[in-house]
């Protein structure tokens, strides 16, 4: 028997105001999507700039209310407002493309801050699990640094590191490398398929296009908020049947 997913969007609908003024409109930006990511899966989200990545990844942390549909976790509606959305958001981890680390803190204690202030885990224990994961980052050395002493590539290490310290049952990344130079995205990329390999479930917004191929089980092309074509990496990306998904990819080559 196959175990239900984890996550489940079903029907979800979100449009934000199109502009300034009462009769400027609404512009829908996720449109009657579904989505389905099981346990130890990694589902990639794929498409051009605009086409509702990000707003579903927001929509699926809570940082965005739904205007109709679901977003079931474990079954539950979690965008039913009655739900406790931080109890919700202690099962899920966001990594943005910004690194969005405190700059006043060192890196051990941005990676410890939510075990202690939102787990209320011991100092000592959150800072052991925190040095834990550094290392497993390749950042033990810089546990006493500041953000501003590494390089964008660290500094977005640094933020997967922090994301893991609540032990995510789901872990969301928007465009991770997005904002790094070219020679450090290789080191977030190896990362990513480091815990990809060890059974992380994880749904990713990427542009990266060899990545999405080596890392998914399963690749959503979105086009103007919905699911256009979806189906395995070699599916997608190598024999893409629908003309708008063969554009983009002739256009990112």
């Amino acid at each position: 028997m196959t175990a239900p997913p984890l996550l489940s969007l079903r029907e979800v609908r979100k449009s934000f105001p199109a502009g300034p003024g009462r009769r400027a409109g609404r512009r829908t930006v996720l449109d009657g999507i579904d989505l389905d990511v099981g346990e130890h899966q990694c589902v990639v989200l794929v498409g051009s700039s605009g086409s509702g990545k990000s707003t579903l990844l927001r929509v699926v942390d809570l940082l965005e209310d739904v205007d109709d549909g679901q977003v079931l976790l474990d079954g539950v509606d979690v965008a039913d407002p009655w739900v406790d959305a931080d109890a919700v958001r202690a099962r899920l981890a966001m990594v943005f493309q910004q690194y969005n680390l405190f700059p006043h803190l060192s890196v051990l204690d941005n990676v410890t801050l939510a075990p202690r202030l939102v787990h209320r885990r011991p100092r000592g224990e959150a800072e052991e699990a925190g040095r834990a994961l550094l290392a497993k980052v390749g950042l033990a050395d810089k546990a006493r640094g500041y953000p501003d002493q590494l390089s964008g590539g660290e500094q977005q290490r640094a933020a997967i590191a922090r994301a893991l310290a609540g032990g995510p049952e789901l872990l969301l990344l928007d465009e991770v490398t997005s904002a790094l130079d070219p020679e450090l995205v290789g080191e977030v990329l190896d990362l990513l398929l480091e815990l990809r390999a060890e059974g992380t479930t994880m749904l990713v917004a990427t542009h990266e296009m060899d990545f999405a191929r080596e890392v998914a089980d399963e690749v959503v092309f979105l086009h103007d908020g919905r699911v256009h074509e979806r189906g395995t990496p070699a599916q997608v990306l190598d024999d893409p049947q629908r003309d708008r998904t063969r554009e983009f990819l002739r256009r990112l080559r």
